[in-house]
């Protein structure tokens, strides 16, 4: 096959869908199949603007549709494929090769969660005109990307379960595929038996991310544990701005790395003993995929992706969303016992090994390959949304 995969994010490998795009290209090449990428910076050379999703997704569409024949299908991650299906059902699919949308996570979970942490005072990036321009604009682009699209891929199953019930996509063109992880980061660990807790948040730092609420849980944390400490990596914001979040008193506490390269993330894992993701929505998020695999106990929330590979207290320990004090109480059990950071740990790095990138490609080639052969011009199948 010969693969487009394109979506309006930076193409470093250190992002979280650039990171699947590359993960995902690379296995695919491996079995064969050639595979296109195409980044926000391939496209758009300027600084971020408004309306730049949208921009993405026009080029992006006249590109397949002018170098016709040169794709057998085209992978789009959501909203990127609004466009192209969109034209794509106005020409009765006569022109242009099979689309295939991505779909990480949910945008109707975003407005709702989102809305609520907004009526706490908790989603300063969530205010009436923010929710406005979600529902007038956002919303839409990842709605006509669903229901252009020939065939889904869902990376959890709330979306998987998502688009059957309430977009009525049929069951036969929605595929629940998950990420996956790299073999690189399945390293052997050690669980001492006193700690001084070296916890790990790895990602953007966003208020969707449960931000306030880890900032909540370290305030008590550090009173019951003088010596905890806690590192953000990933988040590529300035770490004064991090650190703002949290008591001045706890500053000299947390160490905040901006960026990571790629290469390096094995060993951040292997330098800390409990990973924790108090995130309020994902999709998939590969951050907690690669703690796994490196053995790290977690701390989690029951929600979306991740109920999808964690399960409480046998590969991790899930709390409810926008939960401090039950975040604060997982993570004490944690660092007071490694007989249950070893159970833990060694179960999530055992599960890991289910969701090795190699796998995952291969479900994502059978994909690729139904929606093919369901989706040429004048079939049934394919006439249909």
């Amino acid at each position: 096959m010969r693969i487009l995969m394109a979506s309006c994010v930076p193409g470093r490998r250190e992002g979280g869908v650039a990171g699947v795009i590359h993960n995902l290209g690379q296995e695919l090449e491996r079995l064969g199949h050639t595979v296109e990428y195409v980044f926000r910076e391939d496209v758009l050379q300027e600084s971020p603007r408004r309306f730049d999703g949208l921009r993405f997704a026009v080029l992006v569409a006249a590109r397949i549709l002018r170098e016709k024949g040169k794709y057998s299908v085209v992978n789009l991650h959501a909203p990127t494929g609004f466009v192209y299906g969109l034209l794509r059902r106005a020409l009765r699919r006569k022109h242009g090769p099979p689309y295939v949308m991505t779909l990480h996570g949910l945008e109707e979970r975003r407005r709702h969660v989102m809305r609520r942490e907004a009526e706490k005072g908790k989603a300063w990036n969530f205010a009436l005109q923010n929710r406005l321009w979600h529902r007038l604009y956002h919303q839409p682009t990842f709605r006509f990307s669903i229901q252009t699209a020939d065939g889904a891929i869902c990376l959890n199953r709330e979306t998987w379960s998502y688009l059957q019930l309430r977009y009525d996509r049929d069951a036969e063109r929605v595929w629940y595929v998950p990420n996956g992880v790299e073999g690189r980061f399945f390293l052997p660990r050690e669980f001492p038996p006193r700690l001084a807790p070296r916890l790990l948040y790895v990602g953007t730092w966003l208020d969707q991310r449960g931000t306030y609420y880890l900032s909540q849980a370290l305030q008590v944390l550090s009173e019951k544990l003088p010596e905890i400490r806690l590192t953000v990596a990933g988040c590529f914001t300035d770490p004064l701005e991090v650190k703002a979040a949290f008591d001045s008193s706890l500053h000299s506490q947390i160490h905040v790395i901006p960026f990571v390269p790629a290469a390096d993330m094995p060993a951040l894992y292997a330098g800390h003993d409990i990973f924790v993701f108090p995130s309020l929505l994902e999709g998939m998020p590969l951050a907690l995929l690669e703690a796994m695999a490196t053995g790290m106990p977690v701390v989690t929330t029951e929600t979306c992706g991740m109920t999808d590979v964690v399960e409480h207290e046998v590969n991790g320990l899930l709390v409810s969303p926008a939960n401090a004090p039950a975040l604060v109480q997982a993570i004490l059990r944690l660092a007071v016992s490694a007989e249950l950071r070893k159970q833990l740990g060694q179960a999530a790095q055992a599960t890991m090994r289910r969701y090795t990138w190699d796998k995952v490609a291969r479900k994502v080639e059978k994909v690729l390959a139904l929606v093919m052969e369901n989706g040429k011009p004048g079939s049934n199948g394919n006439e249909r949304a």
